[in-house]
């Protein structure tokens, strides 16, 4: 699974290369969309100062997807497969364990923000712009990482 946008085609136009450019454009895209995640929470930080409005133990989530793009991102697909020349501390089974619980922490701030957005606004009736921060955020979070995690190859030289 680790390798499943490899087959994906680009349009093909002849004005611009897209298999070279592949892993530029699947960084970019991923960065653009970290970046307003975290803009978006900043945002509603700022707007939503006090502790009725937004308790401020709702950026734990954000926080979370952050260490778990870090953690699914710092594995290359190489070690899973267990192609990669050096055996490290676990080896296969070290990186696969150590995905699956970046996995883990991914989808569970995703729910988590899900829960705290209807949970703490949508039920109560209160102004739903704070939990759609913390939701937005998660899921961009969430599509960055996928997207800069099967989205770029590890071919070198195209």
């Amino acid at each position: 699974m680790a390798g499943f946008l490899d087959n994906f085609r680009w349009p093909e136009w002849e004005c611009i290369d897209w298999g070279e450019r592949r892993n530029a454009v699947a960084s970019i895209v991923a960065g653009v969309l970290f970046f307003t995640g975290w803009w978006i929470m900043i945002d509603a930080a700022v707007t939503y100062p006090s502790q009725e409005q937004m308790n401020h133990a709702f950026h734990t989530c954000g926080v979370f997807s952050t260490i778990a793009f870090f953690m699914i991102n710092a594995v290359s697909n190489g070690q899973v497969r267990g192609d990669t020349y050096g055996e490290g501390c676990l080896g296969r089974t070290g990186a696969r364990l150590w995905l699956f619980i970046g996995f883990m922490m991914m989808f569970g701030s995703l729910i988590a923000s899900i829960w705290i957005l209807f949970g703490g606004y949508v039920v109560p009736k209160k102004e739903v712009a704070p939990g759609l921060a913390v939701f937005f955020q998660n899921a961009f979070i969430f599509f960055s990482t996928l997207i800069y995690k099967f989205g770029r190859t590890e071919d070198l030289w195209g």
